[in-house]
């Protein structure tokens, strides 16, 4: 394979679209670096596990010799985001913002060489546009164009309202490209009307039209939804180490290999043989090890990785849970939830819901090694978990 088709292979792995792939092809072939432009609206100070799907292409473009421009939308954080949302987004303040960015500065040199990345602001071009910049500017689209988004469009029939500005969003978005010369933009699946407004402006403005890359939208523990700190089942990359390493290894094995994909830096070769490995017999919890560890060394260094490896075997595994547990999948009731006392029971963990309701209040009930205290506790559908009771009685259920 040559050097062209070995950096179009690295490129596509992960990736959810390519527009268009032989423009990419062709912007390859000239030869020269490439600006590769990803933008993030700093509306929440920490990243987590998801964010970084974005940022880790970032780095195999980086790695390949490209420029990244990595844009914090100081100006478009000031409209906010409405994609995929079904009211108005509350914008954010100056002061909220430069906090924000400052955080997220730090957090993603963890993954990208700083010396070989360009951070930029939109409000540096965006400021000086004025009042008649912007009318020019959304002369170039029109409101049939804009209702074309799923968003927009179901917000219109429904009779929700969408506010002027909020138009204006992927019209900005846009013209970053216009401003940063962009040859490349990335960005999640939600983004794609967005990332496409940027490549019709672009040959508005007499330029060569971007290529759009998209990436999915990585699930979050639970398997179900995707990765989000409001719905709790997110890995922060500021996560302390033992933390961090304890929430990877409660991913289920089938969630694994995606992780592995979109997370690790593993060749994919590696990650076949070892998904080879499983089918014939081997233990996922020792690949799932490779996983933890990778990623803690990546945001806490190796030394913490391996203190934190050597904590969870030390919780799970030196004659306190057996290499056999027995995997139970259970369906959720009503609601998509299932009590902690039931679930222990219909997993065999206890003969009945007022045994497992004692149990739990003498303290003799773990979920993933964590001693659980409310006998009211509810699991949700989608979590995959290991239960214990007492010292010798194991369970890895899977609800669905």
């Amino acid at each position: 394979m040559d050097s062209l088709e070995q950096s179009l292979a690295l490129i596509r792995r992960g990736t959810e679209e390519i527009l268009l792939e032989e423009s990419l092809r062709g912007k390859l072939k000239q030869g020269r670096p490439l600006r590769i432009k990803a933008g993030f609206d700093p509306t929440a100070p920490d990243l987590h596990l998801g964010h970084t799907v974005l940022i880790n292409k970032l780095r195999q473009f980086q790695e390949l010799g490209h420029e990244i421009l990595f844009l914090i939308g100081d100006f478009t954080g000031m409209i906010g985001d409405p994609t995929g949302k079904s009211a108005t987004r509350k914008p954010l303040s100056r002061e909220e913002i430069q906090q924000n960015a400052a955080t997220y500065q730090d957090q993603v040199f963890r993954i990208l060489d700083p010396e070989k990345t360009r951070i930029v602001f939109n409000s540096e071009w965006l400021d000086r546009l004025g009042a008649a910049g912007l009318v020019q500017l959304a002369a170039r689209h029109t409101v049939a164009r804009m209702l074309e988004r799923d968003d927009f469009s179901k917000r219109y029939k429904s009779g929700q309202p969408i506010a002027i500005h909020e138009f204006l969003y992927p019209m900005i978005q846009g013209y970053d490209s216009v401003a940063l010369k962009a040859d490349v933009e990335l960005g999640g699946t939600d983004q794609k009307f967005n990332l496409l407004v940027g490549r019709q402006l672009q040959e508005a403005y007499g330029q060569e039209p971007q290529v759009v890359i998209t990436l999915p939208i990585l699930e979050g523990l639970d398997g179900v939804q995707k990765m989000s700190k409001s719905l709790g089942n997110y890995i922060g990359i500021a996560d302390p180490p033992d933390e961090m390493f304890g929430k990877l290894m409660s991913v289920s094995d089938d969630l694994m290999w995606r992780y592995f994909e979109l997370l690790s830096f593993r060749g994919m070769p590696e990650i076949l043989a070892w998904k080879d490995a499983v089918r014939d017999g081997a233990n996922p919890r020792d690949i799932k090890f490779e996983l933890g560890i990778e990623l803690v060394t990546r945001f806490h260094g190796a030394a913490q990785a391996m203190k934190a490896r050597e904590a969870f075997v030390a919780r799970f595994q030196r004659g306190a849970m057996p290499d056999d547990i027995p995997e139970v999948d259970l369906a959720c009731g009503e609601g998509g939830v299932l009590p902690i006392a039931n679930l222990l029971r219909d997993a065999g963990l206890v003969a009945s819901t007022s045994e497992a309701i004692r149990m739990i209040r003498q303290g003799a009930v773990r979920l993933d090694s964590e001693r659980i205290e409310d006998p009211q506790l509810t699991c949700a559908a989608g979590a995959e978990h290991i239960y214990q009771v007492g010292k010798r009685r194991f369970a890895k259920v899977r609800l669905i």
